[in-house]
Formats: structure tokens, sequence, C-alpha cells
């Protein structure tokens, strides 16, 4: 069983997305815990890898289990980049810092590091809208 990690910086995730063509973000995320960054090809694919990760660190802890239907499935980890890759997005690049882990959701504040721009967030789904907030907006269709 490994260890809780302690350490302010295992909270900030650093993610950067690629592309984004119809609402699907693609690029790879980067956190001092894992030896090299991981790569999503959806937004379910980078939420379901970043809780993942959580998980492993035990950093946030959760307050509550997963819920699934059936079997639990662990989600591979294919297609990861190394640590000498540049940790910026071609089309834009976030810093996801994770306080809490509540209400079966994530609380914390994201910062837009090409819009220098930072914002609060108090469930996944409002990460979510803040980062598509400014996708469409570094590509101008906002």
């Amino acid at each position: 069983m490994q260890e809780r990690i302690r350490g302010n910086e295992y909270r900030t995730t650093v993610v950067c997305v690629d592309s984004y063509h119809r609402g699907i973000p693609v690029g790879r995320f980067y956190n001092p815990s894992c030896k090299e960054g991981k790569s999503f090809e959806s937004l379910s694919q980078l939420l379901v890898r970043m809780e993942d990760m959580l998980d492993d660190m035990k950093f946030p802890q959760s307050f509550t289990m997963a819920r699934t239907f059936g079997s639990s499935v662990s989600i591979g980890t294919e297609g990861t980049s190394g640590q000498g890759q540049k940790q910026s997005g071609q089309l834009a690049t976030f810093a996801v810092r994770v306080l809490f882990r509540q209400n079966a959701s994530w609380q914390g504040e994201v910062t837009w590091l090409e819009g220098k721009r930072e914002e609060s967030f108090r469930s996944v789904l409002e990460l979510i809208l803040l980062m598509d907030g400014a996708l469409q907006e570094s590509m101008g269709t906002n």
C-alpha cells in the first residue's frame, strides 16, 4: 500500500491542451507525482486519468468512495510523454490546483497561464466550463 503523499506542490497539475475540436480537448498533463506526462484524447479521459492519479496519491484524500456500474476497470496510461517535453499546450495551458475532493467532485483553483487569469471552482463541472470558456476565447470563437 502506497503512503499518502503530503506536500502542496502535488496539488497542482499542469494541463496542456494541444487541440480542441467540437469541444473535445486533446493533450497531456503533468504532476510531480508522475515521472512522465499522461496523454488524453477527450475530456472524460482527462478527468478519469486525473482522478486515478489523485486516488493513487491519496492527496487530496477523497471524502467519498467512487461509484461504478459493475466491477471497476482501471484506465491505462499508454501514450505518455517524457518529462523533458515542454509543459505547455499548443492551444492553452492550465494549472489545476485541486484543494479538496468532497461531494464526489473536486474543489480548487484553475489558472489559465496564457490568459494570466485565475478562478476558483466548486465542482468538476465548473472547472470544465471555465476551461471551455478559455479555450473558446483562445480560438477566437467566443
